[in-house]
């Protein structure tokens, strides 16, 4: 149990993991797997189990007869994975802001590289190294 939302681990594959991510897309799985077995994390992603939905009411006999239009199907949701790593001392809050993870041309990993807003990442002068 973690102390708080930021450290969860959990067993995936039974193996006791450190939660990266939950309810990723396939293509999030993709870019996080590849970034972070590049950082030399043993990666293990599961499907994550679907949300739960409400149950139909069940149709009366009384309302089949009166030529009511079916209740239209809901769409399935799209299939989502949970991420996690080996090391269940990993944090990806401490990784990212700490400065620890880099991309594979170099560059120490940027908030906006892990959030997928920038496709290169750009490495940033700390605050604390800043002239002033």
């Amino acid at each position: 149990m973690a102390i708080n939302k930021n450290h969860e681990f959990e067993d995936l594959n039974g193996v006791k993991c450190a939660i990266v991510e939950k309810n990723a897309s396939q293509e999030r799985v993709d870019f996080l797997k590849k970034l972070l077995e590049y950082n030399g994390y043993s990666v293990i992603v599961v499907a994550s189990p679907p949300p739960k939905i409400a149950a139909k009411p069940v149709a009366t006999a009384a309302a089949e007869g009166t030529g009511a239009p079916p209740q239209p199907e809901i769409p399935l949701p799209p299939s989502t994975f949970t991420i996690g790593v080996t090391d269940v001392m990993f944090n990806a809050t401490n990784a990212v802001f700490g400065r620890l993870l880099h991309t594979p041309d170099g560059h120490v990993v940027t908030l906006s590289y892990w959030e997928q807003h920038e496709i290169v990442s750009h490495d940033e002068i700390p605050y604390y190294e800043s002239p002033v």
